[in-house]
């Protein structure tokens, strides 16, 4: 029985409720965030935009230069008087030479320009309109009701309630020249592709993809870092691990990113420490280097240097890598320079291949194991050493540069994570609180706090869990608790040999996220109904297949799944969504369902217990 069956995977960040199909607009910080990462409208020296100050002729000059192809290739000074009344020691020269020549604005008959002058919302659409291709040619009648008419048609007016003759404050500025990115050139296609920028699949502006083009670095936080910012970083906004933070929580060794244009400052924190074990392709070109069981991508020049043979690690040595926001490898420590314990649940035990600092090949014992952090590390122990998967283990590393793998004792705590999963029980929960859940067979899926929000733990539930020194939970390793190590689709077909036969005998074919899967087992059975469930072990060969519970569903988004008894179900990540007919299972999705289908729930556990709704199947009316 050959079926099509696909998943949707329900992302708050990607997929919106049912109810709406329409992208939220865009707010006045986002707005700002995409013109200062564009360096076309940038705040004074603290930040300030200063939106409600009007515009004059020169200022809004430098913004079209700036929001146009020229951009970085006009220079702050000219040898050229544009008009008499902007002379070339005018700070406004070189871009009113610019863009007078470009043809994108013009001075009065008189033979002057006016810098100082308040600039009109005629004025500036305009210049705006030149900008996407258009000439005075282009329109017909009295400047500027062509202008404005067309204005109107491209939508830049959006935000902006002025008429043709008022004054622009920054704010009209930030508004007109965040419409034109979007807005179609005269040749048809969107202004900010000509600028050699992306848009999202859905023509809305990729903040990512600008963000990440903005950004510059990175750095590394030792001796005189600031230097090569080239801005004051009192001044600057602060993101360390992707949240907000200050200058004052960054630590020596952070990857520093920055972005002159948006003040802003990006610290990340990671590090691994290990065996240098391999670089790839050579120790002449590294672009990959092997530590501790884990292949990295090399990120910089410098790092580059320190691992090839030009540099100071050498195979064999315990090097720590300073990672940056991808990633990959920004610099290379000795290991002395960070020290620290890592703590987690051992994957798998193995002899594994090692190169020593005389470059001579040796096999050690191994263990691989996911940390708390969500990456998987492996490090060499001694031969006698006893281990296996499922043991919590912690690995500390000393600044002589070894690490020291170490069975941990198991800790429990027990209590109700409140609703902003800021508490467990009477215990803070700190802001860089690691999560590891885990079955005694080493599986593990990293998890985030707001994932327990609501949940009651019980003893049972945790394995491990350490306070840091203002005595919040920062590390917590749980025992099965939500479930998410599993995996969740559907059994399209079992033929099962029960236990009066002569011997037991399994053939199961079932689909998890538009995979599909044959297995058959030997000597056991499953002895589960076709239909939605939960495989435990790998998806090729799992360990136990389980019916999961089912409830009718009246409503469902992205989060929430309402039952027709009105209770609240919360939706996993990755949930599935299926048509069912005839019996066959058939890719949908929520927005299809919505209406003129019957919906039913399929869950693990209570919601208090840590259960979601792993599959949504739907039925025609």
């Amino acid at each position: 029985m050959k079926k099509r069956i696909l998943s949707l995977l329900l992302s708050l960040a990607l997929v919106l409720p049912v109810t709406s199909a329409l992208a939220a607009p865009a707010s006045v910080n986002d707005m700002a965030q995409v013109l200062s990462a564009l360096d076309i409208m940038t705040g004074n020296e603290s930040g300030d935009l200063m939106l409600t100050r009007p515009v004059t002729r020169a200022e809004f000059t430098k913004l079209v230069i700036a929001a146009s192809p020229l951009g970085e290739n006009v220079g702050a000074t000219t040898t050229v008087s544009p008009y008499p009344d902007v002379p070339y020691t005018h700070w406004a020269a070189p871009y009113v030479e610019a863009a007078v020549a470009a043809g994108y604005v013009n001075g009065y008959l008189d033979g002057t320009f006016h810098p100082d002058e308040n600039i009109t919302l005629a004025m500036g659409v305009t210049m705006a309109v030149r900008l996407l291709g258009y000439s005075d040619a282009d329109f017909s009648g009295a400047w500027p009701s062509g202008q404005m008419t067309l204005y109107r048609n491209l939508d830049l007016d959006e935000g902006i309630a002025i008429g043709p003759d008022g004054y622009m404050t920054r704010q009209d500025a930030m508004y007109l020249f965040y419409n034109l990115l979007t807005a179609k050139t005269k040749q048809g296609q969107p202004y900010l592709l000509m600028l050699g920028h992306s848009l999202t699949p859905t023509g809305e502006i990729d903040r990512v993809a600008l963000i990440n083009a903005a950004m510059d670095g990175p750095v590394v936080m030792t001796g005189n870092w600031q230097s090569r910012v080239g801005f004051d970083v009192s001044t600057a906004t602060v993101y360390r691990g992707g949240n907000p933070s200050s200058l004052n929580a960054l630590q020596p060794n952070d990857v520093i990113y920055w972005s002159k244009s948006m003040r802003t400052l990006w610290a990340y924190s990671n590090k691994v420490t290990g065996l240098y074990q391999e670089v790839l392709p050579n120790a002449s070109n590294p672009t990959q280097v092997v530590v501790a069981g884990k292949t990295y991508a090399i990120e910089t020049a410098d790092a580059a240097y320190s691992l090839s043979n030009l540099g100071a690690f050498k195979k064999g040595d315990t090097v720590t890598l300073l990672l940056g926001r991808n990633g990959g490898v920004a610099a290379v420590a000795a290991s002395s320079a960070v020290q620290g314990t890592l703590y987690g649940v051992v994957t798998a035990v193995m002899d594994a291949g090692y190169t020593d600092e005389n470059g001579s090949s040796y096999t050690a014992k191994t263990v691989a194991f996911t940390a708390t952090d969500g990456n998987t590390y492996s490090y060499p122990v001694a031969a006698n050493a006893s281990f296996k998967a499922g043991n919590l283990v912690q690995v500390t590393l000393s600044g002589s540069g070894s690490a020291q793998v170490s069975r941990l004792s198991q800790t429990s705590v027990s209590g109700k994570v409140n609703a902003s999963a800021t508490k467990l029980g009477n215990t803070s929960l700190a802001d860089d609180l690691e999560i590891l859940d885990t079955n005694g067979d080493g599986l593990c899926a990293r998890l985030y706090p707001s994932r327990l929000a609501g949940m009651s733990l019980d003893s049972d539930d945790v394995k491990y869990y350490r306070r840091n020194t203002a005595g919040e939970i920062d590390i917590l390793i749980l025992n099965d608790a939500t479930g998410d190590i599993y995996s969740y689709g559907v059994l399209t077909d079992a033929q099962e040999v029960d236990a009066s036969m002569a011997a037991l005998m399994g053939v199961y074919q079932y689909d998890v996220g538009g995979a599909s899967y044959v297995h058959t087992t030997q000597g056991s059975i499953f002895n589960v109904p076709e239909g939605p469930v939960k495989i435990e072990g790998p998806l090729q060969m799992p360990s136990r297949m389980s019916a999961l519970k089912s409830v009718r569903l009246d409503s469902v988004d992205a989060l929430t799944a309402v039952t027709q008894n009105n209770e609240s179900f919360p939706m996993a990540d990755g949930a599935s969504v299926y048509e069912l007919e005839n019996g066959v299972y058939h890719l949908s999705s929520l927005e299809r369902v919505h209406t003129g289908y019957t919906l039913t729930g399929y869950y693990d556990q209570s919601a208090s217990d840590g259960g979601r709704i792993r599959v949504i199947v739907a039925r025609e009316k």
